[in-house]
């Protein structure tokens, strides 16, 4: 079964207790205002003791002060509308529709009215413009269709700076030190160019190394394992933090991505997967063992010399060998004294990598506080069809950017269709996985097998269908240009319904859950749904629904089939 529902029950006016209902205004007051509390009042100094006799006094206690219930009723709607921001922002977008929905029904079941009463009437045209605003934004962001987001892969900026300022006394000293006594699997060079990147990285690169080595050592221990499983010199798991900072969701101008920054052609020379929903170039134990397997093969090239390996990791294997017999020399550092037969960024890149070596292996050395994360842990569930993240999420009590952050491989919001493996945090497997066996089915449907007619382009089905183009194509693994034929299948991006949308025609999601009859439409309830969502899909009011439906609260469940009047 989804998660249940919360249950919230409205007081009717006469009801509620007078010294809670103080207590709420009270509350309500700070609130409000966005004010700190206020200082207690000065109390007057008793008068002094008298020895004459004082009459009792009759006088009757103050009276209560009344409860101002449009302040209660307002601070009510906002708290929910509070409630629905937190979970925007850990990406629980169900739960976010649902404090949503019921800050905006606090204010329609009240007896005063929410259209009547002034300051409710403010209050409520003000909510719906706000929530609004964030559907417009962060709801239709969490689709499950757009694609995750990337950021900018560390060897662009890298070379962009790449500078030789010269080192100093101090420095050649600590490397010469360093060299001496650490253990090296790989011949590590230490020449001026070596040097001049060990200083640079003492300077103002020092932050960036910092934390990239922060967030290697979540990963390196799986990197060595797999690297050891290959017969590979350990020392080269260390190249993704001039690659990437160990960023898997990293993105470089010329398409390489994740952490190894593997071109396409690349990985599928690896069997990694691509496509519409999934790029495993950023799967980080995937995309490392195809790293693994390219140095190893990139090593019997060269013949175990890595300066040349290195140089082709980065620049291919292709050109290095036009530069060898340009050249006329297999000496990486002679090849690179002249800038004819290598580009500028080669040229750096492999100085640049045993610098960032030399230091890693022992930070302390060069004076770096490196904070250490705990290695990188999770469970496995196996999920039957596409399902979107932020279901997942909210199923196992957890951000919505915590499983963007175990899955990086998944390019959308959402897992693929078919079965998939998802890695979930430690402990939530169970949890998980009881949520999936008792599944409602219309929570796997957020795809839809689209019947083209004659006539249609990819285009115009890309429009109907509010996607582009080139989506559309990944999606269905056909070309941009392809033509389309009568009565061909593509698979189309479902809408979500709920309160992000408005229109009198339900969705293509929402259609799959509508029949109609004369002049009325049955609807059954999906998973997320609202009655405040559910009116706006239809262009109808809560009330009309309740009526209906003969609903005495807001409160509907999943499977429940309502009746809409067509006006």
């Amino acid at each position: 079964m989804p998660p249940p529902r919360e249950t919230f029950l409205f007081r009717r006016p006469g009801v509620i207790s007078p010294w809670r209902a103080l207590a709420a205004v009270l509350a309500t007051t700070a609130v409000v205002s966005c004010g700190g509390p206020k200082a207690a009042p000065v109390m007057p100094a008793p008068p002094p003791a008298s020895n004459t006799p004082q009459a009792t006094s009759t006088t009757a206690p103050p009276a209560t002060q009344p409860v101002d219930e449009v302040a209660r009723l307002i601070a009510e709607a906002e708290r929910h509308f509070a409630l629905g921001q937190n979970e925007l922002r850990q990406g629980h977008l169900s739960g976010a529709r649902n404090e949503f929905d019921r800050a905006v029904t606090v204010l329609i079941e009240s007896s005063l009215g929410a259209k009547s009463e002034p300051r409710l009437r403010a209050e409520y045209e003000q909510l719906l413009g706000r929530i609004s605003a964030l559907e417009a934004t962060a709801l239709r962001q969490g689709d499950g269709f757009s694609e995750s987001k990337t950021e900018p892969a560390a060897i662009d900026e890298l070379l962009a700076v790449a500078t030789f300022p010269g080192a100093t006394a101090k420095t050649e000293r600590d490397v010469a030190s360093e060299i001496r006594e650490a253990t090296y699997d790989l011949p590590v060079i230490s020449n001026d160019r070596v040097l001049s990147y060990v200083e640079l990285f003492q300077g103002t690169l020092r932050p960036f190394l910092e934390e990239g080595l922060s967030r290697g050592s979540r990963y390196l221990p799986r990197i060595r394992e797999i690297f050891q499983e290959q017969g590979l010199p350990l020392d080269l798991a260390y190249v993704p933090l001039i690659e990437s900072a160990y960023k898997s969701t990293a993105l470089s101008r010329v398409r390489a991505r994740g952490m190894w920054q593997l071109m396409l052609p690349t990985a599928g020379d690896y069997d990694l997967k691509f496509d519409w929903f999934i790029d495993e170039r950023a799967d980080f134990e995937a995309s490392t063992l195809a790293a693994a397997q390219h140095f190893k093969m990139l090593g019997k090239m060269f013949d175990g010399d890595w300066d040349l390996a290195l140089a082709s990791y980065n620049v291919g294997q292709g050109k290095v060998q036009t530069a060898i017999k340009r050249s006329k020399t297999t000496d990486y550092w002679k090849m690179t004294e002249s800038t004819k037969y290598l580009p500028r960024d080669t040229r750096a890149y492999v100085p640049m990598i045993w610098a960032a070596i030399i230091i890693a292996k022992n930070p302390e050395q060069f004076g770096f506080d490196i904070a250490e994360q705990e290695p990188l842990a999770y469970d496995v569930v196996s999920v039957p069809n596409a399902i979107r993240l932020d279901t997942i999420a909210e199923w196992a009590d957890v951000t919505l950017d915590v499983i963007r952050d175990l899955n990086p491989e998944l390019r959308r919001q959402t897992t693929p269709m078919g079965p998939h493996d998802l890695r979930v945090p430690v402990g939530t497997k169970s949890a998980v996985e009881e949520k999936l066996s008792s599944a409602d089915p219309s929570l796997f449907n957020s795809f839809v097998l689209y019947t083209v007619k004659s006539g249609e382009t990819l285009a115009t089905v890309a429009r109907r269908h509010k996607t582009t183009t080139a989506d559309l194509a990944e999606m269905n693994s056909i070309k941009r240009t392809a033509k389309l034929r009568s009565g061909q299948h593509l698979y189309v991006p479902g809408s979500i319904t709920g309160p992000s949308a408005r229109s009198t025609t339900p969705t293509v999601a929402a259609t799959r859950n509508v029949t109609s009859s004369g002049g009325t439409v049955t609807y059954r309830v999906r998973p997320g749904d609202t009655l405040f969502g559910i009116a706006r899909q239809f262009d109808v009011t809560i009330e009309e629904l309740k009526t209906w439906n003969k609903l005495r609260g807001s409160l509907i469940g999943i499977g429940d089939r309502l009746t809409i009047k067509r006006q």
